[in-house]
């Protein structure tokens, strides 16, 4: 749903919690529902962040191997911060994205959080739905918050990163790119960024469209976005933004499959909790 007009919603994309040793292009159980629920500071920053009037939060586990699990691990967490007006949508299929009761609890809510999991499984459920279809509306017309981890920050922009092997990451055709939800535009996101190294997934997809910028988010690390432009670094790790306006030279259209990616002249900007990128100007604060 492109628009020139600025979104009077917000966008949190998180980057995960803490990495179970899964594979580095499988997102499935990337939450470690055992340990210490490491976004807590994330989940207070989206709390605040919520117009107050009700303070309904929905979370959408559709991403998801083990929702009701995932769900409940997210309740808790809601609950010790001071939140109960919380529920769960299991949404696992087609039909469900059309249920009656799921479209009014989304218009009702004043904020909604997609868990992480596999990110396919959101486009491809979601995708052409009246669902999204209002998510988007709300987004674009009213003060609602869209926040996702993992997957669920990885869908959120119009290209969006599926797969692709981090040790193989700058040979020709190895990121594999696709559409996401389109909450925001010319920026893609990658999660468990620092920790499963994947630096050179993000270079390609910039080398690939330069116009647009690359964003990397660490783990219990977070970019709260407002007016669709202004991006601040909330959580306790690192967000890597790669530009590629400045690129004076790739070899990325000459060579063949599978061969190695030459790029001359990136621009990267590191961000820690605090620090603000704006987008419209390619620059941080």
């Amino acid at each position: 749903m492109p628009s020139n007009k600025k979104p009077k919603g917000i966008l949190i994309a998180i980057g995960g919690a803490v990495d179970k040793g899964t594979s580095p292009d499988d997102e499935n159980n990337s939450e470690n529902l055992e340990e210490k629920f490491l976004e807590e500071g994330i989940l207070k920053r989206l709390l605040k962040e919520l117009s107050g009037k009700t303070n309904r939060v929905e979370i959408i586990t559709t991403a998801s191997l083990i929702p009701e699990e995932t769900g409940q691990h997210y309740i808790d967490a809601f609950i010790r911060l001071g939140n109960e007006n919380i529920d769960v949508i299991h949404i696992k299929n087609r039909e469900d994205a059309h249920n009656p009761d799921y479209l009014k609890r989304i218009n009702q809510a004043e904020g909604i959080l997609f868990t992480g999991g596999n990110q396919l499984r959101l486009t491809t459920i979601f995708g052409g739905t009246e669902l999204l279809n209002i998510m988007l509306s709300r987004y674009q017309n009213e003060h609602f918050i869209v926040a996702g981890t993992s997957a669920g920050a990885m869908v959120m922009s119009t290209t969006m990163i599926f797969g692709g092997s981090s040790t193989e990451a700058l040979l020709k055709g190895e990121v594999k790119l696709s559409r996401g939800f389109g909450f925001i535009e010319d920026v893609t996101f990658d999660t468990h960024f620092i920790k499963r190294g994947r630096f050179g997934r993000l270079c390609q997809t910039i080398a690939t469209n330069p116009i647009g910028i690359g964003i990397g988010l660490g783990e219990d690390t977070g970019l709260l976005i407002t007016n669709g432009d202004h991006m601040e670094a909330i959580g306790s790790g690192l967000v890597m933004i790669i530009e590629g306006g400045n690129i004076k030279y790739t070899n990325i259209a000459d060579i063949e499959d599978g061969e190695p990616i030459s790029i001359e002249n990136l621009t990267v900007h590191v961000l820690s909790k605090g620090h603000n990128y704006i987008l419209s100007e390619r620059r941080m604060v």
